[in-house]
């Protein structure tokens, strides 16, 4: 993904309030179908602009999470035609080695609904899992509801925890801590998803 420090916060300010929730939807769905474009950053602002009271927190998760599923689709379907060798091409405009994109592809294969899900808190994979889905096969039905569940549970997350923000945390500041604010979301979810299947497992113990 494209560093948010390359990208102008007052630039960014003027395309939401200009265009509001397309901006929204636009860099998520250029960002899903495997365009290494900022959409997370697009995502947190347009959380923080309606924690302001410039946009609706509603209209902003579904801008976002619309963005996202369709963005993933098409860049499944890319993969699906192109195949490995196109992964590998975008993979060397971010700077990754062929042997990085092996590790991530069998990680990939291993838990391949698990990465398409939770993929959306990795920036790497939330550029590349659509595309490495289609790519490696996966079939399209299970995709898809992985896709639309993930996407929909990554936006709500971040434009919530944005929207809060929006109250009391300086804009610059946000654009700054875009990682930090995205592993914070992933540690929420990891404890909203995985502690209650571990408490539960336990309290079945006889």
């Amino acid at each position: 993904m494209i560093s948010p420090d390359l990208i102008s916060t007052a630039d960014l300010q003027a395309l939401l309030q200009t265009w509001g929730y397309g901006v929204v939807f636009g860099a998520m769905l250029l960002e899903s179908a495997g365009v290494p474009l900022p959409g997370e950053t697009v995502t947190l602002l347009g959380g923080y602009a309606a924690g302001s009271g410039h946009l609706n927190g509603v209209g902003v998760i579904a801008a976002a999470s619309s963005g996202a599923i369709l963005g993933d689709s098409i860049g499944y379907w890319l993969g699906r035609r192109a195949g490995w060798p196109l992964l590998l091409k975008v993979a060397r405009l971010l700077r990754k080695s062929p042997e990085q994109m092996e590790v991530l592809r069998q990680r990939f294969l291993r838990h391949a609904g698990k990465s398409v899900f939770f993929g959306r808190f990795v920036a790497l994979l939330r550029v590349f899992a659509g595309p490495m889905a289609g790519a490696v096969g996966m079939p399209y039905g299970r995709f898809l509801i992985c896709n639309v569940a993930g996407g929909l549970l990554w936006a709500t997350t971040m434009v919530s925890l944005a929207w809060l923000g929006g109250r009391w945390i300086p804009m610059q500041r946000m654009v700054e801590g875009v990682m930090q604010f995205g592993l914070v979301a992933m540690a929420l979810v990891l404890v909203v998803v995985v502690l209650p299947k571990l408490f539960s497992r336990w309290a079945a113990r006889p």
